[in-house]
């Protein structure tokens, strides 16, 4: 059974442990984690690319809608876990135990929405991009079982998140892992009809994504049950408490826009580089593959720091939040450098060995991943400054810079490019996007840090 019992700043190491050994401890399992899951999405494009290049042009289609679920599960967890993180600071146990269960039912409620587009309006989603019939019959095989299936990543994140607020990470990267290493398995299996299993294509690597996603929200439930004994989730009686589905959503609305204007931005640039070839969206599909690589570990620092700045927040550490943002940006810039070398100097093999590329494809992805990745450094400075507003209670600033890069850049950007340059010059629009972004991060900061840090006795900037 688990306990009320107020959970004092001192008893918790989000507001005692060391720093530096603190951010490794919490990240890097959620770093490993996602790495593993960034494995499994490319594995999933790498098995459907020996299909036929249609079938990975319908994959990356659908790449849009399977980052929208997701947005929305993770928006809605940061909201609920910045909310839980600070209640925490505070001791205040009540409020935990709310925050757990409103944002559970948060997720519930989102969940049913995206399996009644998927039976509906998935046929129809791709129709709006192509008209080949083979895209669109692969697409909506893809994405129906995806999406009505979606409660798989929907909870999973939910009881991630809940494990991640009092620093029980270690278990994300188990519940995470484990699902990724099914799907993989399951991939080859499925898709090609291995060991006596009929051959499903497309539709076999969907039921693999959402098996292996079944089986880690399972374990992340079962993970809370036994370890979590500082949040407690109740049911009997439940009702909806609409001040704390304001106060996530206060947090989360932001979070998933900036991240679901993302999904736009992709829609939008696949509809541009279908004007000239299926084969140039499955490229701008490809590339996001291959850079979930790279990004995902900063993501997973991320959301490591959110916890420990907003835990400390509560309770008043102010030190500690200077300490913590400061050691993120140079990590998350660091990993950003290593990314941008590996594609500067690897991108035929990448394409070759791992999606088979046609010589077509070569020509149009080699440069394009060279130019793509020059944005890698920007991108590290600009995840980070999103991720400190979320911890601080802020994320419109995230909305505000995210809305400006991929929509108000990046779009018309590439579509001016394209219509004077061609082709080759659409992908200069990311790194002329992250500029623009890195401009507006640095001016948001500094007005951040002087209204939530600076009344605490202390002005922050990330060094």
């Amino acid at each position: 059974m688990k306990t009320n019992t107020p959970v004092k700043s001192e008893q918790n190491k989000m507001g005692t442990m060391e720093i530096s050994p603190l951010l490794i401890s919490v990240s890097l399992p959620m770093m490993l984690s996602m790495l593993v899951q960034a494995l499994y999405n490319i594995v999933d494009s790498m098995f459907v690319a020996q299909l036929s290049e249609d079938a990975l042009t319908a994959v990356s289609l659908a790449f849009p809608i399977q980052t929208l679920m997701i947005s929305v599960s993770a928006g809605l967890g940061v909201g609920m876990n910045a909310l839980l993180s600070r209640s925490l600071g505070e001791g205040n146990q009540e409020k935990v135990n709310r925050a757990a269960s409103n944002g559970l039912f948060l997720n519930l409620v989102c969940c049913l929405a995206f399996a009644i587009f998927g039976a509906f309006g998935s046929r129809s989603f791709f129709a709006s991009q192509t008209a080949d019939p083979r895209i669109i019959q692969y697409g909506t095989q893809y994405l129906q079982i995806i999406t009505i299936f979606s409660i798989g990543i929907f909870l999973q994140i939910t009881f991630e998140r809940l494990l991640q607020s009092t620093g029980q990470t270690f278990y994300n990267m188990i519940t995470q892992g484990t699902g990724a290493i099914i799907n993989i398995i399951l991939d080859p299996i499925l898709i090609f009809g291995l060991l006596g299993f009929p051959r499903l294509g497309v539709t076999g690597a969907a039921i693999a994504t959402v098996f292996g996603q079944f089986v880690a929200f399972s374990l992340s439930i079962f993970f809370h049950q036994k370890k979590n004994r500082e949040i407690s989730l109740r049911f009997s009686g439940f009702r909806p408490h609409l001040p704390t589905i304001s106060v996530i959503c206060e947090v989360g609305v932001p979070s998933i826009v900036m991240q679901a204007i993302g999904s736009v931005m992709v829609f939008g640039m696949n509809k541009i580089l279908l004007l000239y070839s299926s084969t140039a969206a499955a490229v701008f599909g490809i590339y996001f593959k291959l850079q979930s690589f790279i990004f995902m570990p900063v993501f997973g620092l991320s959301n490591g720091m959110i916890p420990i700045v907003a835990y400390n927040y509560g309770a008043g550490h102010v030190a500690r939040i200077k300490k913590t943002i400061s050691l993120s940006y140079r990590i998350a810039i660091g990993i950003m450098l290593i990314g941008l070398a590996i594609f500067q100097t690897l991108p035929r093999y990448l394409l070759v060995h791992l999606f088979h590329a046609s010589p077509h494809m070569l020509q149009i992805g080699v440069p394009a991943l060279r130019i793509i990745s020059l944005s890698f450094t920007f991108a590290g400075y600009g995840i980070m400054s999103g991720s400190v507003y979320q911890a601080l209670g802020n994320g419109f600033y995230s909305l505000i810079a995210s809305f400006l890069r991929q929509i108000c850049v990046i779009l018309p950007a590439a579509y001016l490019l394209a219509h004077f340059f061609g082709l080759s010059a659409v992908w200069w629009s990311v790194p002329i996007a992250e500029i623009v972004a890195v401009i507006t991060f640095t001016f948001l900061n500094r007005r951040i840090y002087r209204k939530k840090l600076d009344p605490m006795g202390v002005c922050t900037t990330p060094t």
